[in-house]
């Protein structure tokens, strides 16, 4: 600083970017609910930097402008040198919504650490605090966000967990009657073992053992089974434990074998699985890769099995018949292309239903019907603009039909020709499952943010008329991404992070407790309890009772971002996340 200079007044931006800081990364760690509320104050204290800088710092006039005209130029520069997974994570705003506070920081911290020092090393100092500004994005990589929009960083040099798996895993020849092999892959790719005869005996009846995703009826019910509850004295015991490649599937399960989706490399695997062991049995290779910066690569289907054949629903919209004792292709489309639909933000999410002859997928909104047999094309019906549900199998008036949720709200399709016969507006991102209620269902709705609440929807026939009433729409229960149940005149689900119970009379909620982030549940309907899948990997045993939250056990189950659902096939249950799968048996 020259001589007769005036000594800057620092205490104004000191406070402003401690409490830019506090409100935006502080509060929201505390409470998610704050996440918003942050990022304005995000913007609000860059918005007071700027006002102290340029008017109330005594710096010079020179400085005043040139220096923020200097950090807001770097910023766009330093774009083409981030990982890509910064550039496109939050649709491209990620990076501009972290160098606000960094940048404010970068310049308060110039201030204080050079307000005594002549201009030239001024010049130096703010050189150095830019430059270490810039590099701590540089070197970094996001790996996604948890459920409440917290972003997941690592270096960028560092392995990921697939390419870790891709680096360690043994080769596998693709099953019998595989097409053609895949064009060289741009980076290596880790593949499973031998196929290994099944024995012809094994009938693979449309009655599977856990034959989809959420269970037979796609409620997430399991029925007919009970397990041991005094997990202190009798816990859960580890059958086996197996790494596998990126993926938000669940399982299939029949007669011995699981059946999930994987990513390797550039190839998109259905796998099968021995329940008792983890060992491979065989898998099928499509050279598809889907990845976006938020969820990761991978698959987001779960496979369907149906008299004998396993359907799998890749992110990029290849629909694959496979025989499910070998893995060899039966029949396969790309509904993407058949049906004109574009891949959405989080890639095709939707897995494939099976009723009568038909199996039936959701390319986003827009659902296709093919022939289970033979895979010939039967009908195509679109039902919105976009839509991560799974086309839904519900039965009103004795006449079944297919409920799909779309961001217009709920449609009711008819299963023989694609015939739309009832429309229910609620507009939002749907993501979860319709779930069947007395004399209607309840939906759900939302937005790329968070869940916005459920509605109870009453169904019914009237001559030739379908009416679609609501009863109530409750906000005491409002999942995002993890899906409900419904038992005893009540439902139970994720309020957020948290979970909730409420009346379905009413609507009204009756608890709400126990942090188990954006997880996911099954209800065991013998036993009045729900086992709960945390987003950390925890399985916690919880009462499915009105009167109270409860919780009556708890176990590590899995390391890192789980929001895969759950499995439990007889006494088995079955868990896995975007690097590992599990088994454990409850009996």
């Amino acid at each position: 600083m020259h001589p007769g200079a005036k000594q800057l007044r620092l205490w104004p931006g000191i406070a402003a970017v401690v409490l830019q800081w506090l409100l935006r990364f502080g509060l929201p760690s505390l409470n998610a609910d704050w996440m918003i509320a942050g990022m304005a104050a995000e913007v609000a204290g860059a918005a007071a930097i700027l006002v102290w800088w340029l008017f109330f710092s005594r710096a010079s006039w020179l400085e005043r402008i040139g220096v923020p005209v200097l950090l807001a130029a770097v910023v766009p520069a330093l774009r083409p040198l981030l990982d890509k997974s910064l550039q496109r994570a939050g649709m491209g705003m990620l990076f501009y919504i972290y160098a606000i506070p960094v940048m404010c920081m970068a310049l308060v911290v110039w201030a204080v650490a050079t307000r005594a020092q002549p201009g030239r090393w001024r010049l130096a100092g703010l050189a150095a605090v830019v430059l270490l500004a810039c590099a701590s994005f540089v070197v970094l990589r996001t790996e996604g966000v948890t459920g409440d929009g917290f972003s997941q960083f690592a270096f960028r040099w560092s392995a990921s967990a697939e390419q870790m798996l891709i680096a360690h895993a043994p080769v596998p020849t693709p099953p019998l009657a595989a097409p053609e092999p895949a064009p060289a892959p741009k980076q290596p790719e880790a593949e499973l073992p031998k196929a290994t005869p099944i024995p012809p005996a094994a009938d693979l009846s449309p009655h599977a053992d856990w034959p989809g995703f959420r269970g037979p009826l796609r409620d997430g019910v399991v029925r007919g089974v009970r397990i041991g509850t005094d997990w202190r004295a009798h816990g859960p015991k580890e059958i086996w434990r197996r790494k596998v490649g990126p993926a938000w599937s669940s399982f299939a399960v029949h007669d011995g074998l699981i059946y999930t989706q994987e990513q390797r490399g550039d190839s998109e695997l259905v796998t099968c699985y021995r329940q008792s062991s983890g060992e491979p049995v065989w898998t099928h290779k499509d050279a598809a890769r889907f990845w976006e910066s938020e969820g990761g690569a991978g698959p987001r289907a779960t496979p369907t099995l149906s008299g004998g054949l396993v359907y799998s629903f890749g992110a990029t919209g290849i629909l694959n018949a496979l025989d499910a004792r070998t893995g060899a292709v039966v029949w396969s489309h790309n509904v993407a292309g058949e049906t004109g639909a574009k891949i959405p933000a989080w890639g095709f999410s939707a897995s494939p239903l099976v009723h009568g002859d038909l199996v039936i997928v959701a390319a986003s909104s827009r659902l296709a019907a093919y022939d289970a047999a033979n895979g010939q094309p039967r009908w195509q019906q679109p039902t919105g603009k976009g839509s991560y549900s799974s086309p839904h199998l519900l039965t009103f008036e004795g006449v079944p039909q297919i409920v799909m949720l779309s961001d217009e709200g709920a449609s009711g399709i008819a299963p023989a020709d694609g015939k739309v016969l009832w429309k229910h507006s609620w507009p939002g991102a749907t993501i979860l499952q319709p779930v069947l209620a007395p004399g209607g269902m309840l939906i759900t709705t939302g937005s790329t943010s968070g869940g916005a609440g459920t509605r109870r929807l009453a169904v019914a026939l009237s001559g030739d008329a379908w009416t679609v009433d609501e009863k109530w729409t409750s906000t005491g229960l409002k999942p995002f991404f993890n899906d409900l149940v419904v038992h005893k005149d009540h439902a139970f689900g994720f309020d957020g992070a948290i979970l909730s119970c409420i009346d379905l009379q009413t609507g009204a909620r009756a608890w709400k407790g126990g942090r188990y982030g954006h997880g996911q549940m099954l209800l065991v309907a013998d036993q009045d309890l729900l086992l709960v899948l945390s987003e950390e990997g925890d399985v916690a045993l919880v009462e499915a009772s009105p009167a109270s939250f409860r919780e009556l056990g708890r176990m590590k189950a899995l390391d890192g971002k789980t929001w895969n659902h759950p499995v439990l096939a007889g006494p088995v249950l079955l868990v896995r996340n975007g690097e590992e799968m599990a088994a454990f048996r409850l009996d």
